[in-house]
């Protein structure tokens, strides 16, 4: 594996980590925006394995485009990827979502339970080509 990729990889593993422990202690809005960076991360890794130099979008659903490019299996998680690309701004900023609430009011158990489940799906896809 490349270092790129495997640095990137690292932290997707963190970030999820981060979004289990968010989650078991409550904070649901972090646990959402987390999960959302680790699976932007763990996508980012597997390009930067092959070789791309810049990435700059944080739409995991793009990067998720364009790693179906190179392996046709993605395309199983594009749905979990249009899914935690909601989650990028409303998880952390008052304004981000219709509502008077702010983030921490808004975002409960099972937003975080599906935004883990969806990142966790993401970096097994990605660690399943990043081993072969």
């Amino acid at each position: 594996m490349r270092k790129e990729a495997e640095r990137w990889l690292r932290q997707s593993e963190a970030d999820l980590k981060a979004a289990r422990d968010s989650y078991n202690a409550g904070n649901f809005e972090w646990a959402c925006f987390q999960a959302q960076q680790s699976a932007e991360k763990s996508l980012k890794a597997f390009l930067y394995n092959l070789g791309y130099t810049s990435i700059t979008t944080h739409s995991i659903k793009k990067l998720v485009l364009e790693s179906i490019k190179h392996e046709e299996e993605f395309s199983a998680v594009l749905e979990e990827a249009r899914f935690l690309d909601a989650y990028y701004i409303p998880t952390r900023y008052p304004n981000g979502i219709d509502d008077e609430m702010a983030p921490v009011d808004y975002f409960d158990k099972e937003d975080a339970e599906k935004c883990i489940n969806s990142a966790t799906s993401i970096l097994e896809k990605v660690k399943k080509f990043l081993k072969s």
